[in-house]
């Protein structure tokens, strides 16, 4: 019990981040015509708010179904590594244990717990300190279905910017010193609005993606690969 605490007090910090971008998400959700409910059960079963806000912003845009499914699936193919990490420094527990942490893993939870000292790798500690970043998620969805009727207009359409802010907040620490990496992004979007012309957003947003992260395995240099070459 008393590491259970101690992960819930470790996500306390995040709770000031989650709430407001969900009550973004929620306003993004209302305005692209998904219901209150669905709006909250999105948060409840997803769990990951970049994913969330593409879908929306995809399906105001009318995207079919299975776009928006390969698109959200592309993007959070990064939780599969994150969540293997997490799995690997998680001292004991089943596997119902594991499998409820890789459901809970998010880019704040795994670098809070990926950080902890040895004496902090629990599942309890896991277990409360994503309670504390679910539950503030998802509390935050239900703020946002509430008070966006009560928004003015002007603030609830300023909303609508926060999936790009939260996107350029995900690439701008990895984009640091990394010049080929940013001239990649820069290549991405080319070439989503080139293709943008031929065919429907959606879908050119994914042929974008697959295509620039093909080539990013033979353009891009990682940072740790650099230093083992000085290494070496």
């Amino acid at each position: 019990m008393k590491e259970y605490i101690k992960g819930a007090k470790a996500g306390v910090p995040v709770i000031f981040g989650f709430i407001p971008v969900a009550i973004a998400y929620a306003v993004m959700a209302k305005q692209a015509g998904i219901s209150a409910g669905e709006t909250v059960f999105m948060s409840m079963a997803v769990f990951a708010g970049a994913a969330q806000m593409m879908a929306c912003g995809m399906y105001a845009q009318g995207a079919g179904v299975a776009a928006i499914v390969l698109t959200t699936f592309i993007l959070n193919l990064r939780h599969l590594i994150m969540s293997t990490c997490v799995i690997n420094k998680m001292k004991g527990g089943g596997m119902a244990v594991r499998l409820l942490s890789s459901f809970g893993v998010t880019d704040e939870s795994f670098a809070i717990f990926t950080t902890q000292p040895e004496e902090h790798s629990s599942p309890a500690f896991f277990l409360g300190l994503i309670s504390v970043t679910y539950s503030s998620w998802v509390g935050g969805a239900v703020i946002g279905t509430l008070v966006s009727e009560a928004l003015p207009p002007t603030i609830s359409s300023s909303l609508g910017i926060a999936l790009y802010a939260m996107f350029i907040v995900l690439l701008v620490p990895g984009l640091r010193g990394n010049l080929r990496l940013g001239l990649l992004v820069a290549l991405t979007a080319v070439i989503n609005s080139v293709l943008s012309l031929l065919m429907s957003s959606s879908w050119a947003l994914i042929a974008a993606t697959l295509l620039c992260a093909f080539l990013g395995v033979f353009f891009v240099e990682l940072d740790e690969e650099k230093e083992d070459a000085h290494e070496a």
